[in-house]
């Protein structure tokens, strides 16, 4: 970085307070907004409510609150599971609205409150142990779930709550104080994530204090031998790279943390909406485009070990743990954020990859449990306990981006209607103008590659509909009312404006070609948003088997099977007489990949799959 660059860096640092007026609303007005009213269907719409009845509604929250009595802990986080359950059971119930899980959400937050000690701490920490290992990130968590509650509550007791905790925690860090970038593990990126609930809290509440103690906390980072998650940012470093390798992995050396690192800066973006400071927008961007670039897989996740390690390109290696579930949450619920900041598709995307890959890829079948790792090869297991508790942090995390699809699915713009999500789905919205207007949604794409779209507004109205057209749907149609548009663009929002009336019809066709992606003597397929990989229950020989792919530029025909193993959502032959296939050993037997959410979901070690095929040398070409 340039030294005027790190000079103007640590001015706005060092002066935030002057920058950042105490305010109650944000500076910075979202590009894109959610809508309360939108209901999946469909295959979506029915993993959605298996993970709500069985996961979230299922959860004993009682289980979750028994730490928070006996203040003894010093190195665990049994603390950060109750704020995880909670947040998504809240998103669900905005969902569903079931007032059962209302009243077991109400009951737990009562249960927590009781727990709270005189000065304002909830946690499950030692005296002596405050401020060490996962105590602040536990807090972070609980001052999540209570603001959320509040928000669906307007229960004053619990504001007063979680602004006696906050401010509890200023006691114990801040100037003249503990610093807060020494506490917890992972170069204090743990702890200081506390900074999103922090400046929530002062959304909430206006009172300034919690504002300086967020700029408090951004001007740690930037401190000697602590994160400085703006200037490597800005500096284009790496994520994996941005500290060296520790002695100790799970420790405090450790800076390349990827859950720790993508939760201080969904802090940093909260902080920007209320100071308007450009820098740090630039700082999340250069990030996240970096993660794109350097990390992000096929599936649509990253980490190894639930680290950065420049796995982008080395995916086609095994790699050991990698895909964490909680890499994955963070990482949408991250680029869910920059698409409301910035209404970029490019964000609406990754999350479209990482929800139909990843994260489905780590929900039992039933929707009763998530896997720890949803790595590209191998089988899958059951979800790790942690803790001494029947949780982990996982299971825990893993709900609340499933709960967030309903509200990336469609969105409000400036002046319209933004459709992310394809799916089966009906969505009301009321725009600025006060018209109410139903979208909805026939299709079961990504299964086949037509939406129609049905436009019902409540009386004729102009207003523009921005529909995203996927970065890698290279062909792309779409129609209103039989009449095609022009000028698509790959990688973009397509904005279709007219005076719409009741009863029309947007039909769309996006490109589900079958695509070959090569690297170092390997390929993997995908289809669309869908990655493809081969399965031990689909037959046509070992997984592990090497192969020869002969496609026609990138391209290989693939057809749905004619029968498919239970539990299996695709299934897709690749056509011999096509003269563009996959071969395997000697000679050509039909090869068949289902879905990389479907594969290994039978969670034992018969059920074996395999992403990346080593492609063999082909002496003809």
């Amino acid at each position: 970085m340039s030294k005027i660059l790190s000079f103007i860096l640590c001015f706005v640092l060092c002066a935030g307070h002057v920058i950042a007026q105490p305010i109650v609303s944000p500076v910075v007005r979202d590009r894109l907004s959610a809508i309360p009213a939108v209901k999946l269907n469909g295959f979506v719409g029915n993993k959605l409510d298996e993970l709500n009845k069985n996961r979230i509604l299922a959860q004993d929250a009682s289980h979750l609150i028994e730490p928070f009595k006996h203040r003894s802990e010093t190195r665990l986080w049994q603390t950060e599971f109750w704020g995880k359950w909670v947040t998504s059971a809240i998103g669900a119930y905005q969902y569903n609205h079931n007032p059962e899980l209302f009243a077991k959400i109400k009951q737990s937050v009562t249960d927590l409150l009781a727990t709270q000690t005189p000065d304002g701490y909830i946690g499950n920490y030692a005296d002596n142990a405050h401020l060490q290992q996962w105590d602040v990130w536990g807090r972070k968590y609980t001052l999540l779930g209570l603001l959320e509650y509040y928000g669906i509550s307007n229960d004053k007791n619990v504001l007063k709550a979680a602004v006696k905790l906050a401010d509890h925690l200023l006691t114990e860090v801040g100037p003249g104080k503990t610093n807060i970038v020494k506490t917890g593990n992972h170069r204090g990126m743990a702890s200081s994530s506390v900074l999103q609930p922090i400046v929530l809290l002062y959304e909430v509440t206006g009172e300034k204090r919690f504002l300086d103690f967020a700029n408090y906390i951004v001007t740690q980072w930037e401190t000697e031998d602590y994160p400085k998650l703006i200037s490597k940012a800005l500096a284009w470093v790496d994520v994996a790279d941005r500290y060296p390798h520790p002695k100790e992995w799970f420790s405090w050396e450790n800076g390349v943390k990827s859950y720790e690192m993508m939760s201080c800066y969904e802090g940093l973006l909260e902080l920007y909406r209320v100071t308007g400071f450009p820098l740090y927008l630039s700082a999340v961007e250069a990030t996240v485009q970096n993660i794109i670039r350097t990390e992000i897989n096929l599936a649509g996740s990253g980490s190894a070990f639930e680290g950065w390690y420049h796995g982008h390109f080395n995916q086609i290696f095994p790699c050991f743990q990698t895909n964490e579930t909680c890499v994955a949450t963070t990482w949408i619920k991250l680029c869910y954020n920059l698409l409301r900041i910035t209404g970029k598709s490019v964000y609406a995307d990754q999350i479209e990859k990482s929800f139909y890959n990843a994260l489905l890829g780590a929900v039992k079948i039933d929707g009763s449990n998530l896997i720890y790792y949803t790595q590209l090869e191998g089988y899958k297991t059951t979800g790790a306990k942690q803790c001494g508790m029947e949780i982990s942090c996982c299971i825990a995390n893993g709900p609340r981006a499933f709960v967030l699809m309903p509200r990336f699915a469609v969105m409000k713009s400036d002046k319209g209607i933004a459709v992310n999500l394809y799916c089966q789905s009906e969505s009301k919205v009321q725009l600025a103008d006060g018209v109410n207007v139903v979208i909805k949604q026939t299709t079961n794409y990504p299964e086949s590659d037509s939406i129609v779209v049905e436009v019902q507004p409540d009386k004729e109205s102009s207003f523009p509909i921005l529909f995203r057209i996927p970065e890698w749907s290279e062909k792309t149609s779409i129609s209103v009312n039989g009449q095609y548009e022009e000028n698509i663009e790959t990688g973009s929002y397509k904005s279709v404006s007219r005076i719409w009336k009741r009863g029309d019809r947007i039909t769309m066709k996006l490109d589900l070609r079958g695509k070959v992606v090569r690297m170092s003597r390997h390929f993997a397929l995908t289809r669309g948003p869908i990655l493809l990989a081969r399965d031990s229950r689909l037959g046509g020989g070992d997984i592990d088997e090497s192969a020869i792919v002969l496609d026609k530029n990138g391209i290989v025909p693939l057809e749905p099977c004619s029968e498919k193993p239970a539990n299996v959502w695709m299934c897709f032959t690749v056509p011999l007489q096509m003269g563009s296939y996959v071969q395997l050993g000697a000679d050509n037997r039909t090869v068949r990949f289902c879905d990389f959410s479907s594969a290994g979901n039978e969670w034992s070690k018969e059920n074996r799959y395999k992403v990346w095929l080593e492609e063999t040398i082909d002496v003809r070409k």
